[in-house]
């Protein structure tokens, strides 16, 4: 599954006609170019690890896991051959240990199953994936986003996002989260696709 070409053109033309500031944005950021997360497990793996932590930081840990479980990949089966104490020498946390632990055993048990999550909602996809310990709605946000290329989720609980909304819109402070859900109104039904924006505009130091 992946953005259809058509889907980000329409996307785009929407999104410049609409908001004035964004057009902007997208003519400095360039093109579109969110790619899908096709493993929904190693996915959902990598989203637990990054939780606050740094960008370096998750990368390395998720580096030494992936070292420490080779030559067998990512999977349910392969990390519940490890204690959390296992887990720990990749370094994982005691906790986030206990969380992928839990993530393997609702995927292996079917409390989740993950390849029929493409046929529900949104919201019903976040109500399915927060019934594992250690995963919350923003969690479930970048899952909608990154594996199922919904076109239309905006995760106003993303600081990333936050505070791209507000260097774009010229906020003194990060704006809330009221805010920020009343300025991406009018990007409906292609939040995704700006949301990857206001990311995007974070990366350099132009002022809009």
């Amino acid at each position: 599954m992946a953005f259809r070409t058509e889907q980000i053109e329409s996307a785009l033309k929407h999104l410049r006609k609409q908001d004035k500031v964004l057009r902007k944005v997208i003519a400095s950021a360039g093109e579109f170019t969110l790619k899908p997360k096709r493993d929904r497990f190693a996915m959902l793996v990598q989203s637990i690890i990054s939780q606050q932590i740094s960008t370096s930081a998750a990368t390395s840990i998720r580096k030494r896991l992936t070292e420490m479980l080779a030559p067998e990949k990512v999977s349910p089966a392969v990390i519940l051959k490890y204690s959390p104490e296992e887990l720990r020498e990749a370094g994982v946390s005691p906790q986030k240990a206990g969380y992928l632990l839990d993530l393997c055993r609702c995927t292996t048990d079917g409390t989740v199953k993950l390849s029929q999550l493409g046929r529900l909602s949104d919201e019903r996809v976040i109500e399915e994936l927060t019934k594992i310990r250690g995963i919350g709605v923003w969690t479930a946000q970048m899952f909608l986003m990154f594996s199922l290329c919904r076109p239309d989720v905006l995760p106003v609980g993303d600081l990333g996002i936050r505070n791209g909304i507000g260097k774009m819109y010229g906020f003194e402070e990060r704006p809330s989260e009221a805010e920020c859900l009343e300025i991406a109104e009018k990007w409906a039904p292609y939040r995704t696709i700006a949301s990857w924006y206001c990311w995007r505009c974070l990366e350099g130091d132009d002022e809009w």
